[in-house]
C-alpha cells in the first residue's frame, strides 16, 4: 500500500513544484511564452532524477512520465490562470 501512494503522490507533487518554480521564474523575469518549455524541461528532469533512479524505472519510461508531468504543470497553470483571468481576481 505504501508503494502505491508513493507511486501516485510522487507526480502529483511534482506538478505542484513544477507550476510553483514556473511562478517563479515567471516573476523572476522569464518571459510567459517560455514558461511552457520550462515546464516541460522541468518535467523530464524531474522524472528522469525520481523514477529512473528511486522507482528503478527505464530511462526511456521515465523520460515518459517526465513528459507527461511536465505538460500536465503546463496544462494545469494555464487553466488556472485562465479561470483567474475570466472571473477578474
Amino acid at each position: 500500500m505504501e508503494e502505491l501512494i508513493s507511486y501516485l503522490l510522487a507526480p502529483v507533487g511534482q506538478v505542484a513544484l513544477i507550476i510553483g518554480l514556473a511562478q517563479l521564474v515567471k516573476n523572476i523575469g522569464l518571459s510567459t511564452k517560455y514558461i511552457p518549455l520550462f515546464d516541460v524541461i522541468c518535467g523530464l528532469v524531474g522524472g528522469i532524477l525520481v523514477y529512473c533512479i528511486e522507482f528503478d524505472y527505464s530511462f526511456i519510461q521515465s523520460i515518459m512520465i517526465g513528459l507527461a508531468i511536465g505538460l500536465s504543470a503546463c496544462g494545469l497553470f494555464s487553466g488556472i490562470k485562465n479561470v483567474i483571468e475570466k472571473k477578474g481576481w
